[in-house]
């Protein structure tokens, strides 16, 4: 059984940064394709991120690209998503995901996804 546990939210300032972290258990997460969504109060959950199983292939939302940066170390079975210029816009329950996919993809729809945490959240005041 396959389980995510999600970590590292909070409330911060406009501008600031934030390292959330996600570990995979159960299974090597060098199985999976690694991805960030996001759900803010009224909203459907919409991509953020992704990365491919050995973490050579990325894939971000345009509104993030160039402020977030999600990363891999298949040794802790972990994928991190370090967010910088933090905007209240972020403000978010942010979920990490596991695909059962080929070695090269990075998907970036949540159907393609297996397995999900529960969500940390992040709230950033302006």
């Amino acid at each position: 059984q396959v389980q995510l546990v999600e970590s590292g939210g909070g409330l911060v300032q406009t501008g600031v940064s934030l390292r959330l972290s996600c570990v995979l258990s159960g299974r090597a997460s060098e199985n999976y394709a690694m991805g960030w969504f996001r759900q803010a109060p009224g909203q459907e959950r919409e991509f953020a991120a992704a990365i491919s199983r050995i973490g050579g292939r990325t894939y971000y939302l345009d509104s993030v690209k160039g402020r977030f940066t999600i990363s891999r170390d298949n040794a802790k079975n972990t994928v991190y998503l370090q967010m910088d210029s933090l905007k209240p816009e972020d403000t978010a329950v942010y979920y990490c995901a596991a695909a059962a996919v080929g070695i090269l993809r990075v998907p970036a729809q949540a159907r393609d996804y297996d397995y999900w945490g529960q969500g940390t959240q992040v709230a950033v005041s302006s």
